[in-house]
């Protein structure tokens, strides 16, 4: 089972390795990544394993809502299927 993590904002140090450690340490597993910065903006795409997440996979949507808030971006996280679903249409 698979998700798709989608992360937007100003660009600082470390953004990567946040949301690396905050998936990491739900037990989602990063099989696809891709990163731009465009300007002072940064703009990141994650393609996740979350079979082994520990929880409901809503809470862990909500949670790096949560998460993104605290650090100063957007961080939203979907099932694939949904998020292709949206742009399939």
């Amino acid at each position: 089972m698979r998700a798709v993590v989608t992360v937007t904002g100003k660009d600082t140090k470390g953004i990567i390795a946040k949301i690396s450690t905050f998936l990491f340490e739900r037990g989602a597993n990063i099989e696809d990544i891709s990163q731009t910065v465009l300007g002072e903006y940064f703009a990141m795409i994650m393609i996740v394993d979350i079979s082994s997440i520990k929880g409901e996979l809503s809470a862990l949507a909500k949670e790096c809502k949560e998460y993104g808030k605290q650090i100063g971006l957007s961080v939203y996280l979907q099932h694939e299927d949904i998020f292709n679903a949206m742009h399939n249409v």
